[in-house]
């Protein structure tokens, strides 16, 4: 039996509708994924360039919150000294610099912020290079190099070495605790250990002010030696940097430098007038070797023969005796003192029959 021709022109239109809409289906998928590829490219080009050094960036505070940022000048050098990082980006390797920025701001990946204090303080000829707050540029969030300020707003990836160290602070932190059970030898060790890095840290922070203060009374200059020392945010690199940085600030007035040198020396003069002795000197000596010998020789051992010591069960008849041999030893005390009480009523009575005799031969 022969189909109608009809039905077979419907259902063919039926298929190649059905095949249209899939392959606008399919279509529609590829372009979302597309886009995803392309965010995913633009997020890994981001963390990359931000876990990498030679881009320069520091921490501020940014409405409560603490963010690192970069400057423009930099990210523009950065992009041309690295252009090997463009490759992160597939299709769009071919954009400018300004156009990646453009599209980091667009992706909420970067922010554009501005500085706070737009004002120059007090004895300042420029504003700061790296400033300390930052606010978010309400203008215009397009990238620029002159006197722009970019801040990530992702979270950062934590390295293999953090995630290490967080599992180490506990462990660390059970040891420190558990250092009144350890062997003596271990005892002397981390004493002598600790006390050299302590003393080494205080000695460098001495010398670095007094360093300081000569070259300031001296020559006006402020340089800081070690500048980066005392940095909350610093790579290993940056903390331990010997040259101090450009004094970029006016030299102090002769009056503030001859003000600061009396000080200096009153100081000085009071230090060495209120010094302690060599008996004092002795004697807290004494009194801290005490204190580091009764902790490094204290042991589980001594503490339980202590509590053993506390707990022997008492004897009646012992504290009898040693009752009525305390009262015995407190009659014998008396008696010498009565004794010896007599005496000097005795001495004291001769003396006065003498002076007595010696008044009387004066009168007659």
């Amino acid at each position: 039996m022969k189909k109608p021709v009809g039905a077979e022109k419907k259902r063919f239109k039926r298929s190649s509708g059905s095949a249209s809409t899939s392959v606008r289906d399919s279509g529609s998928d590829a372009q979302p994924r597309k886009q995803a590829v392309k965010k995913d490219s633009f997020q890994l080009f981001a963390e990359k360039v931000r876990d990498h050094k030679g881009l320069e960036s520091r921490w501020a505070v940014m409405e409560q919150a603490r963010v690192e940022y970069f400057r423009g000048k930099d990210f523009v050098s950065f992009m041309k000294n690295n252009p090997e990082f463009k490759e992160i980006l597939e299709e769009d390797k071919d954009l400018d610099t300004d156009d990646i920025a453009n599209v980091l701001l667009g992706k909420n990946l970067l922010v554009r912020c501005d500085r706070v204090t737009k004002t120059l303080r007090p004895g300042k000829k420029k504003l700061s290079t790296w400033p300390a707050h930052l606010e978010i540029f309400r203008d215009d969030q397009s990238f620029s190099e002159n006197d722009a300020f970019f801040a990530w707003t992702f979270e950062k990836r934590h390295p293999l070495w953090q995630t290490l160290l967080s599992f180490f602070w506990p462990v660390l932190t059970l040891a420190i605790c558990l250092f009144p059970v350890y062997p003596h030898r271990c005892k002397l060790i981390v004493l002598y250990s600790c006390a050299g890095i302590l003393l080494m840290i205080l000695s460098l922070l001495f010398v670095r002010a007094v360093a300081f203060g000569a070259m300031w009374i001296l020559l006006g200059k402020r340089v800081w030696f070690f500048p980066n020392i005392l940095a909350e945010e610093a790579t290993l690199k940056e903390l331990f940097r010997f040259w101090p940085k450009k004094d970029e600030e006016e030299p102090p007035k002769w009056t503030s430098r001859l003000f600061y040198t009396v000080v200096a020396i009153v100081v000085v003069m009071l230090l060495r007038r209120h010094a302690p002795d060599e008996a004092a000197r002795a004697r807290y000596q004494r009194r801290m070797s005490n204190i580091i010998d009764d902790v490094l020789e204290w042991s589980p051992k001594l503490a339980l023969s202590g509590l053993m010591e506390n707990q022997q069960p008492v004897n009646i008849t012992d504290v009898a005796n040693n009752s009525s041999d305390s009262a015995g030893s407190d009659q014998t005390e008396e008696v010498v003192l009565d004794e010896t009480q007599g005496e000097d009523l005795e001495e004291t009575q001769g003396e006065e029959e003498a002076e007595g005799w010696t008044d009387s031969d004066l009168k007659t």
